[in-house]
Order: C-alpha cells, then structure tokens, then sequence
C-alpha cells in the first residue's frame, strides 16, 4: 500500500475515524498532520510520523511547516501513491495540506474508511 497523509486535530469523533482509516489499509507510511496536543495523545500501534503545525498560525505558515515535513518523504519515494484524508481538522488545516501538497507537485487520492475497509473517493 502507499502512503497516508491525514489531518488530525479537531472535530468529535474524528480521532477514531483516522484510527480507523490507519488499520484499513498496510501503509508503507504514515504521516499524521497535527498539533503537539494530537502527537502527545494519539496512540496508535502503527509507526506514526508527526508533522507538527500550530493551530494560530497563518495559513501559509502552516503550509510551510507541511512541506517541511513531508520533503523527507518526497525525496524518499517521488510521491508515487498518496492517500491524503481530512476527515478531522478545520478548513484552515485542510488549505493548509493541500496547499502544501500541491506546491509539492504531487498527485493524491482522498481516501476514508467505510466498516474498516478503506475507500478511494
């Protein structure tokens, strides 16, 4: 399997709902966008990678740090399968990721899961 890439920050519910999405699939990766609250406590069995943002800064501060985080991950795999998920998180979050993914020049699919099995949408 590819690559996860999943907003986790706010919204009731929405923590098990990445849970979820983390045991539908064997990622050969996994990079959670998230604060120092969400890294501290989210627990997870899967090998998690954080890309820590600040919930009060601009946009395109937070984009910044996006890129930072995820330019590993571009020089170790080209981005040859991306699975982006925004089911928790605001809007400005969600700006922020696919800002950021798309400065990059990479290709995604938006991914949930649905009874514990993982949907492409």
């Amino acid at each position: 399997m590819g690559i996860l890439v999943a907003c986790l920050t706010t919204g009731k519910g929405t923590w098990n709902s990445v849970s979820e999405l983390i045991n539908s699939a064997e990622w050969k990766k996994i990079y959670l966008i998230t604060n120092q609250f969400g890294k501290e406590n989210f627990k997870h069995q899967k090998e998690l990678n954080h890309v820590i943002i600040n919930l009060e800064d601009p946009v395109e501060i937070m984009r910044d740090k996006i890129i930072q985080g995820l330019h590993e991950l571009q020089k170790e795999i080209g981005f040859s399968d991306v699975a982006i998920n925004i089911t928790s998180g605001t809007g400005k979050e969600h700006t922020a990721l696919i800002s950021a993914i798309l400065k990059i020049g990479v290709g995604i699919r938006i991914v949930e899961s649905q009874n514990n099995n993982l949907k492409t949408l």
